[in-house]
């Protein structure tokens, strides 16, 4: 690769953050960008986690730090975004990470739709939906304000193919899909046309969130869903961490810079197969 095409991809000077980032997905996501070149700023209500992560990409020598956040309270994520600012001097880009599913919030032979708990709906969507909306705009207003910036959500399969089981993230997600195409039209419009906002859909990963419904917990196999979703995965395997950070570093550097409120799935073709 030429001086030139490895440019573009660069984070060097770029101060990232990184919502969810105690998570698996999230916390190997933050190490990769950190290898690209950036300034890492690791957020979760999980402090103590992040910052485990954080000294471990320390020791390796990036420059990162952990900064505590609940993506559902918007003066817990303004307060961060000062500390950031305070810390590294800017913010270049925002990744909104958080997210998950719970077992209340998931129809099952105990648990039929008519009796899914409020309680949990409300939490599987507002973490999903309203945990990414809440940074988007404490972070959107510092970029509108400083005439550049990127942010980047997560989407999922859910919002391209609904699937079976999980009413709440599915429509989340779906929301997500929306509102990142309304987000990056109404932000080039009104603010800057250099502000950018995408997002990925992962196919599937195991998380501790969705474990429960794709390994069998005593035989160490897999469930009957974790069996179809492999079936109809034309590459036969779930996700790595490592599998998302291509893309990421395409959608949050330079080699996006026209690319503006599109979702690219990262699935391993699960969307592209019929089941035929």
């Amino acid at each position: 690769m030429n001086t030139q095409a490895a440019d573009i991809f660069s984070l060097r000077h770029k101060v990232v953050v990184i919502t969810g980032a105690a998570g698996v997905l999230c916390s190997g996501l933050a190490a990769g960008l950190c290898q690209a070149g950036a300034t890492v700023a690791l957020c979760d209500i999980n402090y103590d986690q992040a910052r485990s992560h954080s000294r471990n990409m320390i020791e390796e020598g990036f420059c990162a730090a952990a900064f505590r956040m609940d993506v559902l309270d918007k003066q817990s994520i303004a307060l961060a975004s000062q500390e950031i600012l305070k810390e590294f001097g800017r913010v270049d880009i925002l990744i909104n990470g958080a997210g998950g599913n719970r077992k209340e919030a998931t129809t099952s032979a105990e648990l039929s739709f008519f009796e899914l708990p409020e309680e949990a709906i409300h939490w599987v969507f507002n973490l999903n939906f309203m945990g990414s909306f809440l940074p988007c705009q404490v972070f959107g207003e510092i970029f509108a304000q400083q005439k550049s910036g990127v942010i980047l959500n997560i989407s999922s399969m859910n919002a391209l193919r609904p699937l079976t089981r999980i009413p709440a993230y599915s429509a989340a997600k779906a929301a997500i899909t929306n509102f990142t195409q309304w987000l990056a039209v109404h932000l080039a419009q009104n603010y800057a046309p250099q502000l950018r906002v995408n997002a990925i859909a992962p196919g599937f990963f195991l998380t501790e969130q969705n474990r429960f419904l794709l390994t069998n917990e005593h035989s160490n196999g897999l469930t009957q869903r974790g069996e179809t979703i492999i079936s109809h995965t034309p590459q036969n395997r779930f996700g790595e961490p490592s599998d998302l950070l291509g893309t990421v570093l395409y959608l949050v550097s330079s080699a996006s810079d026209f690319v503006t409120g599109i979702t690219i799935a990262i699935d391993g073709g699960f969307s592209a197969f019929s089941g035929v």
